[in-house]
């Protein structure tokens, strides 16, 4: 039986754009607009503007709204300043990752949390469920908010140009990374984050989806000189992976923890509260997992031209044992080489060591090596 996917609000300009789509965590997503390595190199030298608004908002309100984050998600919410934001994860009782999350914190006692599109639904149920006892109030608001990114080293001259007044030109330039503000963009009241998941500087806008046409416009006019494309999913997805950043599904899923994923440091012990997940998450850290046993994700440089995939064995080329598996790879338009993601027995995980993978029959070499692949200068 067929499913019928979602469409975002700005679905109709895509199209007018003549986007390919590609379903994504159950919603009929761009894929690209014309070529994947354009729209890539556009984000890197110039600036890619994206529609993000599959992506989940859940506001969490009430005088325990600290606590009680604290005692759902995995990091340590209550210290996060108002004005800021912090990368986290929900847990399960196993501490499996349920999904990595931006939570900002928008004033004392309200706080806005944002989970990845197919798991929207199911983070926000789960945020419902752990309520229970605590004096706040969770509120799903997916469908009324859109969420529109702009990303490269020419977003912060865009913004400059979207926003009409003295006080919101300051409040952009001011802004810093991993925190929000409230600006104006052609009459819409915008909550602008300067978050992202490229590599490169960029701003985030959640707005009502009803505005959602209006700010893409704004935007494209606002981006008129400074090299702005729209972008789909395929340039989002090789951004990401050049600068080492995850992706549910593929690098976090109900199967592995933040250790073997290499954010432990993401869980906050510290915090006096008994997160789900937090004593699995002690045992599995007291047991060495993701040091000392098991396996560890890590960077792959490939030696030559052919690319690792997703699902493709990584093997010890000194005994052809399968040692590992790749969660993620591709030829990166920006270094020029393959580079890829995978999951590898922590024996082989030093940075250095010589492995290979199996593309469809034949070993390829490849290197493991520090993350993330590409880092802006600036």
């Amino acid at each position: 039986m067929s499913t019928i996917s979602r469409h975002t609000s700005l679905h109709p300009v895509h199209e007018e754009l003549g986007a390919s789509f590609t379903d994504f965590g159950g919603w009929d997503m761009p894929l690209r607009y014309g070529s994947d390595k354009a729209e890539h190199i556009a984000v890197r030298t110039a600036a890619g503007l994206f529609d993000l608004s599959h992506m989940g908002e859940v506001w969490v309100s009430g005088p325990d709204a600290a606590t009680y984050l604290n005692t759902a998600l995995a990091g340590n919410l209550a210290r996060v300043l108002i004005g800021k934001a912090k990368y986290t994860m929900i847990l399960n009782e196993d501490a499996g990752i349920i999904d990595d999350l931006i939570v900002y914190r928008i004033a004392e006692t309200r706080y806005l949390v944002v989970p990845n599109a197919g798991n929207a639904p199911v983070v926000a149920q789960a945020l419902k469920d752990r309520a229970a006892g605590f004096d706040v109030e969770v509120q799903d608001a997916s469908a009324d908010t859109a969420l529109v990114a702009v990303q490269g080293p020419n977003a912060e001259a865009i913004m400059l140009a979207a926003v009409s007044t003295e006080h919101d030109r300051s409040s952009v330039t001011a802004l810093g990374y991993y925190a929000w503000t409230s600006v104006v963009v052609d009459g819409v009241d915008v909550l602008l984050a300067r978050t992202g998941y490229t590599g490169e500087d960029g701003f985030e806008l959640f707005i009502p989806s009803d505005a959602a046409t209006t700010i893409w416009a704004a935007l494209t006019a606002a981006g008129e000189g400074h090299g702005l494309v729209p972008c789909g999913l395929a340039a989002r997805d090789s951004l990401r992976l050049e600068a080492g950043m995850p992706l549910y599904g593929h690098e976090l899923s109900l199967e592995g923890t933040p250790l073997q994923a290499g954010l432990g440091p993401v869980v906050s012990l510290k915090k006096s509260e008994d997160f789900v997940g937090r004593a699995a998450f002690e045992a599995a850290k007291a047991a060495g997992q993701g040091t000392t046993t098991g396996r560890r994700l890590v960077g792959l440089r490939g030696a030559g031209r052919r690319a690792a995939r997703a699902g493709y064995a990584v093997v010890d080329p000194t005994s052809s044992d399968t040692i590992g598996e790749v969660t993620s790879g591709l030829p990166s338009p920006t270094l020029g080489y393959p580079v890829a993601l995978a999951y590898v027995d922590v024996a082989h995980a030093a940075t250095g060591t010589e492995l290979a993978v199996d593309l469809r029959g034949k070993a390829e070499a490849f290197t493991v090596v520090d993350l993330p692949f590409y880092s802006r200068t600036k």
